[in-house]
């Protein structure tokens, strides 16, 4: 069994009520916009970290994380990347991936809007976190928090960090 912390939109942005839910993880992924790298070096020195880059994110962080990650984590399939859409709205770049060779689990960010659905059309779970940055519209930061035993997800969490301002 693993415990997940799963944020996104970042924008640079790392403090101490993030860094003690990755203390109580087994690993952390982060669905994009990481801004300054700085955020997911501190998060590596901690857990294993697995990563996306996203839209806002420099040509240093597109060197060090895919646009998409795909994984195994226990059984469970993981796709992440971060403009995706939802379920009956996915963003045109991975459409095809999810109706060809559906994950057990699809990630994404960039919305700032939490969101977890169960895509019954394709039979998969999606999760978006939210933002746990303090830039953007969102009004309060938000991660999740799960786990994975052999392909089950259970036991999920919405973290709130607090007002953005």
């Amino acid at each position: 069994m693993k415990k997940i912390l799963l944020l996104s939109d970042t924008h640079s942005h790392l403090d101490e009520t993030v860094l003690k839910y990755v203390h109580l993880a087994d690993e952390v992924w982060h669905a994009g916009d990481i801004g300054d790298l700085k955020v997911t070096d501190a998060l590596k020195k901690l857990k294993p970290l697995r990563a996306v880059y996203g839209n806002i994110d420099n040509a240093e962080a597109r060197m060090e994380f895919p646009l998409n990650n795909r994984f195994f984590c226990e059984g469970a399939d993981v796709l992440i990347t971060h403009i995706g859409g939802y379920p009956g709205k996915y963003n045109a770049t991975i459409r095809e991936e999810l109706v060809k060779n559906p994950p057990k689990l699809f990630i994404c960010g960039h919305s700032h809007i939490l969101k977890v659905m169960y895509d019954k059309k394709l039979n998969f779970l999606h999760m978006n976190p939210g933002a746990a940055g303090i830039h953007g519209f969102h009004q309060v930061r938000t991660m999740l928090r799960f786990e994975i035993d052999g392909a089950k997800i259970q036991n999920l969490e919405i973290v709130e960090l607090g007002n953005r301002g």
